[in-house]
């Protein structure tokens, strides 16, 4: 059987996204799991560069580690055999999602939210624009939804070892 996977959207794939790749990424290697875990942007404004230099930070703070370098979402992506899960950050990522596949998305992609309870908002905020409280709200959300996402990979097929 083939490893599960995780693939994470955000827009430009430099803040949200690959912090929770590493989240999920060090929960994973903590429970002793072998996934494929992702990330990618709706947009190519930052293919090829490293992760927001105040994420990176934030998420070191916490033990999480970003080593992946930004890259675009393609159409293939979305298909629903590349990854079981496609987990948007927002609304605004999922509709591009929609645009992206050229039609209507399969119930393998889904809200981040989906994976919280009501206390949350219902969207990731981006925080590139914000102060760094913002970049410790989005950690927050993603160390409270990332082992409900661990629960729904094992649901999905075997994740190894």
């Amino acid at each position: 059987m083939k490893k599960a996977s995780v693939l994470f959207v955000c827009m430009g794939n430099i803040c949200r996204s690959p912090a929770a790749e590493g989240v999920l990424h060090a929960l994973a290697e903590k429970a002793g799991l072998d996934l494929h875990i992702d990330s990618a942007g709706t947009e190519g404004y930052h293919v090829g560069e490293r992760s927001d230099s105040r994420m990176r930070s934030a998420a070191r703070k916490r033990g999480v580690e970003m080593t992946t370098l930004a890259r675009q979402v393609v159409a293939a992506d979305l298909s629903p055999g590349a990854f079981d899960l496609v987990i948007a950050m927002d609304h605004a990522n999922l509709r591009r999602l929609k645009a992206i596949a050229g039609g209507p998305l399969s119930e393998h992609v889904q809200l981040f939210s989906s994976f919280l309870d009501d206390t949350w908002p219902t969207e990731v905020p981006d925080p590139y624009y914000g102060g760094e409280d913002g970049f410790e709200q989005v950690l927050d959300m993603l160390e409270a939804g990332c082992p409900v996402i661990l629960e729904t990979l094992g649901r999905c097929g075997d994740h190894g070892s």
